[in-house]
């Protein structure tokens, strides 16, 4: 099953999560999503400047955590979480600017996901940001704070993020100064990704001072990668799930 397509367009590279689902991050997905940016990444050694943009079919972004796929192991659910950490920590030291185009909604760790990325664009008509972590019991470790932390620096709208599970809209982002634009459609925001994306190549910037100044601004989440605190709870809120 595929779960990701990569196009090359110029200087540009499109990672499309692939299906009508919910783009959940089981290891597969991310395993893919990971394999995908490796080759991005030996098929832009000859390119001065690129840039990824990042989308997904459907009406998910991606709305984290497979907790059906985890079930009740400890060990799948640690497993998860190393991925994801993973996948994190290539996002950071990817040496090209990043874009997540989010056509849809972008939940707990799809959130994270998304926030991953240099810059966030969203549509208007569909789909919301939400970190749901506190209406379904979950702690929030402290990898996916020092990454809110950083991308978030209004400390009401982290409030707002964290405490209040609010779930914002692409206007609501905009205004909170948290996504960089809006658009009327799934197209439309894939578009305005692919031009932002087109101005950010035309800068030259050479691609490994970008990924290591990249890794010294986000050096925070890098430093919290290592370890998961939180992934017994974790599993704790998958068995009950499972028993719905």
């Amino acid at each position: 099953m595929c779960m990701c397509t990569v196009e090359k367009k110029g200087n540009l590279f499109i990672l499309t999560l692939t299906g009508e689902d919910e783009h959940r991050l089981n290891p597969t997905r991310i395993d893919a999503i990971r394999s995908a940016l490796n080759r991005i990444r030996s098929d832009s050694t000859s390119h001065s400047c690129s840039a990824l943009i990042t989308s997904a079919q459907g009406k998910f972004f991606s709305n984290g955590y497979d907790l059906a796929w985890a079930g009740s192991s400890p060990d799948k659910i640690r497993l998860m979480s190393s991925k994801l950490r993973a996948l994190v920590a290539d996002l950071i030291s990817f040496p090209m600017p990043t874009i997540a185009a989010v056509t849809g909604h972008a939940c707990a760790g799809g959130f994270i996901l998304a926030f991953s990325h240099d810059y966030v664009v969203m549509r208007k008509d569909r789909g919301f940001l939400y970190m749901s972590e506190m209406d379904i019991g979950l702690k929030i470790p402290a990898w996916f704070m020092a990454l809110i932390s950083c991308k978030i620096g209004d400390p009401v709208v982290r409030r707002e993020v964290v405490l209040k599970a609010k779930k914002l809209t692409a206007e609501q982002g905009v205004k909170r100064g948290i996504v960089d634009a809006a658009y009327d459609s799934a197209e439309e925001t894939v578009k305005g990704a692919i031009e932002l994306g087109e101005k950010l190549t035309q800068k030259g910037w050479n691609k490994q001072v970008y990924s290591e100044n990249r890794k010294q601004l986000y050096k925070e989440i890098l430093d919290q990668l290592g370890v998961d605190e939180t992934t017994d709870d974790l599993n704790k809120v998958s068995i009950a799930a499972s028993k719905l």
